[in-house]
């Protein structure tokens, strides 16, 4: 999505402040020109060097970015080229890296999710260990390099990490009569009301990937469980709290409420203007659940293909009286590391990625949050600011939890949610299903 999972399961990142900013591309060595009155033709050509490089931008200003980047290491580089692909999260995460890692033939530099995936990929070989090559790039991003690390060794660097929360259409809010954003889940069932009775959708959910909404389930177990809870389950796999439970009864509950647009259980997440994101993006909807990153994909399915103005940010709300701690947040990042198989050049691309001019690029750009402390204060979006702001705020940033278990309790968490909310399933069956898997491990 092991090594010995006790010593390198991780529940959640308390993040460290940054260290000092010293990371930049490598210089390759050059060959020297034949001597002895010999012509420019007697040198020795550079040896010719291709790094596939496969990513999860293809919307929004992202792809450009990763574009102009690969092609300034290239001129950088003489005879090194960088074939850069951008895949659909889905398609890259759930099939298209997996099965290039066990036929042995994966992309040199890819996307590396942190919690059980990294592990499983460590634990079978598949990661190149960056620590004695890179190591300033490392350093350079603080604390949150952790999830990126197993046994204390570093097998991939996140050049975004945020939380998440809710995004929202501040005309409709005004239309609907909202005056300030729901701190509470009382408050936040008073918005959905009011935005329904104003003839609005409350909020558009991408059920029809899975992910985003089981990311609902998420919060609520965020939202009731203890942190000792949460670390306990990543950890052991003990899921035996009543939060966990609890977590299903209050998405039912809200579920009940009618919150989400017609047809919800196929709408895709982030493909096209029907999408959830491109319902609040075509003001369609008044809010979605979502990761730091949804304001550069709504900017990609607009008309104009720019962030809407009306676009604003909060964080989810709290549950009064529950165990969860109100200022805990769920979060992640996005990461890149190098395969076992890759040249030595890997390394220096990511680096060259991470150094902090094409991390001020990357922030600029609207794309996310940067991990190298020096290009935070690029950011131009002012939401990108305020989830950096709910970042910085944070007590606890508990990894998506499908992340954090890892595929097979993973997956099986995600299809007992959707069960649930499409009516077919319960919340002890959610349960159930992640102990059951956990016994298979």
């Amino acid at each position: 999505m092991h090594s010995s999972r006790k010593n390198s399961r991780r529940a959640g990142v308390r993040l460290a402040a940054g260290a000092a900013i010293a990371a930049g591309a490598l210089v390759l060595a050059g060959c020297a020109g034949g001597g002895g009155g010999g012509t420019a033709t007697d040198a020795p050509a550079a040896e010719q060097v291709t790094i596939t490089w496969w990513h999860n931008a293809t919307s929004g200003p992202l792809p450009a970015v990763w574009q102009e980047i690969a092609e300034e290491f290239e001129a950088a580089h003489p005879g090194v080229t960088v074939e850069q692909t951008g895949y659909q999260n889905e398609d890259l995460q759930r099939t298209l890296i997996p099965n290039a890692l066990a036929a042995g033939d994966p992309p040199d530099l890819f996307q590396v999710w942190p919690g059980g995936e990294i592990r499983d990929q460590v634990a079978n070989g598949y990661l190149m260990q960056l620590d004695d090559l890179i190591p300033d790039t490392i350093a350079s991003v603080g604390g949150s390099i952790a999830p990126w690390q197993v046994g204390g060794k570093t097998y991939g660097v996140p050049f975004t990490f945020g939380i998440e929360g809710f995004w929202y259409n501040t005309e409709l809010f005004e239309q609907a009569g909202i005056t300030s954003t729901p701190t509470t889940l009382d408050q936040l069932n008073d918005a959905v009301a009011k935005l329904r009775a104003a003839g609005i959708t409350p909020i558009a959910v991408g059920a029809g990937d899975k992910w985003p909404a089981a990311h609902w389930w998420y919060q609520f177990a965020l939202h009731n469980c203890s942190i000792e809870a949460l670390q306990e389950g990543a950890a052991d796999f003990v899921f035996d709290d009543p939060c966990w439970v609890q977590a299903g009864v209050d998405l039912q509950d809200f579920i009940a409420t009618n919150p989400f647009q017609d047809g919800f259980l196929g709408t895709p997440a982030q493909q096209g203007a029907g999408s959830s994101a491109g319902l609040v993006a075509n003001g369609q909807a008044a809010m979605e659940l979502m990761g730091h990153w949804n304001a550069g994909v709504m900017g990609g399915l607009t008309p104009d293909e720019t962030v809407p103005a009306f676009l604003g940010w909060f964080p989810f709300p709290a549950i009064p009286g529950s165990a969860g701690d109100p200022t805990a947040t769920l979060g992640g990042g996005d990461g890149f590391g190098c395969s076992a198989t890759a040249p030595p050049e890997c390394a220096e691309l990511l680096a060259f990625i991470m150094s902090p001019e094409n991390q001020k690029k990357f922030a600029a750009s609207g794309s996310g949050i940067p991990t190298v402390a020096a290009a935070v204060g690029s950011l131009e979006d002012p939401n990108l600011k305020l989830v950096a702001e709910g970042l910085a705020n944070s007590s606890y940033v508990q990894l998506w939890l499908d992340t954090e278990f890892g595929t097979t309790v993973g997956n099986a968490m995600n299809d007992g949610i959707i069960n649930l909310i499409s009516g077919s399933g319960t919340p002890e069956d959610i349960v159930k299903r992640m102990q059951d898997a956990a016994a298979t491990l």
